[in-house]
């Protein structure tokens, strides 16, 4: 069913090829309530508990399309959520530290990722994910799936120069935007904004549990 989710993807305008491979190795369904797995190839987002959702399938391929994955980088996920991105990133770049505020979120998304797909270049953590992860910093490419309502300054300068950040910027309850972030000689920034999207707020202040 993920080769299906990948033609459908190629349909509405993916056009990565390793992004559309990657999507057809991972099947949504491990990461979806059992209760919704019949909606796991959906092109919508699917509630998985405390608030939050794993995205509709779309815009995590548009968000992966974006960050421009080679194979070689280190890649800084903020909100970690059900786990799905995560193993996408996981198979496309070189190294993978996902960050989630919601423990209960991060345990179940770490029995699937690490105890299921046996994913060897992923690191987790719990903690406040706006805070980046300074001790592993600096990342090649940052990749923000809840929505700030400002680009947050951490994760400004634990970007790598010539590094590439993806993330909704905006309000909560309201559209955000898609935005990518690349960071250029001496910091400079530039700033695209992409697609309207609707995400979970981001949540901020919360301490990091290593």
């Amino acid at each position: 069913m993920s080769r299906t989710l990948a033609l459908e993807l190629l349909g509405r305008g993916i056009r990565d090829e390793r992004v559309l491979w990657a999507i057809s190795q991972v099947e949504r369904r491990l990461f979806v309530p059992p209760a919704l797995r019949f909606e796991a190839d959906d092109d919508r987002p699917l509630p998985i508990g405390h608030d939050q959702t794993i995205s509709q399938p779309y815009v995590v391929a548009r968000m992966t399309e974006e960050l421009g994955l080679r194979g070689g980088e280190k890649v800084l996920e903020v909100g970690t959520g059900s786990g799905y991105q995560t193993a996408l990133l996981a198979l496309l770049a070189r190294e993978v530290f996902s960050i989630e505020v919601v423990p209960d979120l991060a345990a179940r998304a770490a029995q699937v990722l690490v105890g299921t797909l046996g994913l060897a270049n992923v690191k987790l953590r719990v903690g406040d994910g706006a805070q980046g992860w300074p001790e592993e910093a600096p990342f090649d490419r940052i990749l923000v799936a809840a929505a700030a309502g400002e680009v947050p300054e951490p994760l400004v300068e634990q970007l790598a120069e010539g590094g590439r950040m993806v993330l909704p910027v905006g309000p909560p309850e309201r559209v955000q935007q898609l935005v990518r972030v690349d960071k250029g000689e001496g910091g400079r920034m530039s700033v695209k904004e992409l697609i309207p999207v609707r995400f979970v707020p981001l949540l901020t202040g919360r301490p990091v549990l290593h």
